[in-house]
């Protein structure tokens, strides 16, 4: 009887271990910022706000100047960080804004790619209408920000 006792209490303790074991919590995604979150962006959106003031002033005149130079050099210089600003305000974002974001983010960068191509081709034509969509989606990126 005694053996049937420690039998059955291993073969309890395992099943108990397996039950546990298999179980997990569920993740709940939050739903809301809390205060260090929203004080990250705000942080994240003033320096995207001030690239975008810079952008919106110095970018069109080298382009309609047909400084080339300009051009690739305010890109690469002042802009270069512009992607890496758009990714770390979207690591703060709610997990349902994060695909969008991301998405802008790779389509802003894509059209400065066009602009650089169309400064070393050394059309304006191509250079404007890059400008204008690096726009059009840096102001789209910019309204999934949440305000404070």
């Amino acid at each position: 009887m005694k053996r049937y006792r420690s039998i059955l209490a291993c073969i309890l303790a395992l099943v108990t271990t397996f039950v546990v074991g298999c179980g997990s919590p569920k993740v709940e995604i939050p739903k809301t910022y809390t205060e260090a979150q929203i004080q990250q962006i705000q942080k994240y959106n003033s320096d995207l706000l001030a690239l975008r003031d810079r952008f919106t002033t110095e970018l069109p005149r080298y382009i309609s100047a047909r400084n080339w130079v300009q051009v690739d050099t305010f890109i690469h210089g002042p802009l270069g960080t512009l992607l890496q600003e758009m990714n770390y305000l979207t690591k703060n974002l709610l997990p349902d804004a994060q695909p969008k974001a991301r998405e802008l983010a790779r389509e802003v960068f894509e059209h400065l790619v066009e602009v650089t191509k169309a400064a070393e081709n050394r059309d304006p034509v191509k250079a404007a209408s890059g400008y204008q969509e690096a726009l059009k989606d840096l102001d789209s990126f910019l309204s999934l920000v949440p305000q404070a």
